[in-house]
């Protein structure tokens, strides 16, 4: 796991900025459980008081704001601002998501795995494949 004090740079490898983050949120969560850090001074350990239905209902609500931004980047035709706005929302909702994974026991290292094995497939022929299971 990575300090969580160590800052990643945005020319970083994406896959190490999901690394890291994760690390930062599994070190919160660890710290969270074991009583040394105050959920009044952590957002991420707030998050994990108030439970799964809490965190997944957090990730709706990053989602839907995530939505509402793309739309009015489109109207405005990707303008600064707007690109900006966008792309602020979906890194709350990527943040968000991986506090659930951490939630559940997993890490982006196991959504890029799927995505890995997804690769090829055709969407529609993966979706097919699912509702077989």
């Amino acid at each position: 796991m990575t300090p969580v004090n160590k800052k990643i740079s945005a020319d970083s490898n994406p896959d190490a900025v999901l690394a890291h983050l994760a690390d930062v949120v599994e070190q919160r969560r660890l710290a969270f459980q074991n009583g040394t850090v105050d959920p009044s001074t952590s957002y991420i350990a707030a998050l994990f008081t108030k439970g799964d239905d809490a965190i997944l209902k957090k990730i709706g609500e990053e989602a839907t704001e995530t939505v509402m931004a793309a739309k009015d980047s489109r109207q405005a035709n990707l303008s600064a601002a707007k690109q900006a706005l966008l792309v602020g929302e979906m890194a709350d909702l990527w943040f968000h998501c991986l506090v659930a994974l951490a939630q559940f026991n997993l890490r982006p290292e196991d959504v890029l795995a799927e995505l890995t094995r997804r690769e090829g497939v055709s969407g529609i022929a993966e979706k097919a494949g699912r509702k077989a299971v």
